[in-house]
């Protein structure tokens, strides 16, 4: 994939993959969660074989912007997985598997580890 019109049509096509997850997240449906996915991996292999050469500022727009639409999503399913664990802790009266300061340690010694 070289031309640019190639480049923007995925490029759109993975902002409406997101926005379509980011609104299954909201309120769950299962098909859209289950879908979402697949096609943001078909959307990334296409864009695996693009070149960077020929970007204009409308790729260089979609980009940023599904970017931000994927940090967004990111965000929503560790809140939802964070609730889960929650209500699971809380129903079997157990412990949380780690706590806070545990994971910022093991990440402070993953990152010193990995130059981060």
């Amino acid at each position: 994939m070289s031309n640019a019109a190639a480049i923007k049509d995925a490029l759109r096509q993975m902002l409406a993959a997101m926005e379509e997850e980011r609104q299954a997240l909201a309120a769950p449906a299962r098909d859209t969660l289950r879908g979402a996915p697949a096609s943001k991996a078909a959307l990334c292999d296409r864009l695996g074989h693009a070149s960077n050469d020929n970007l204009d500022e409308e790729c260089l727009s979609l980009i940023d912007a599904t970017k931000r639409l994927n940090e967004v999503n990111r965000q929503i399913r560790n809140l939802v997985a964070a609730n889960v664990s929650a209500r699971l802790d809380a129903l079997t009266g157990a412990p949380a598997v780690y706590k806070l300061q545990d994971a910022r340690t093991g990440y402070g010694r993953f990152s010193a580890a990995r130059g981060v």
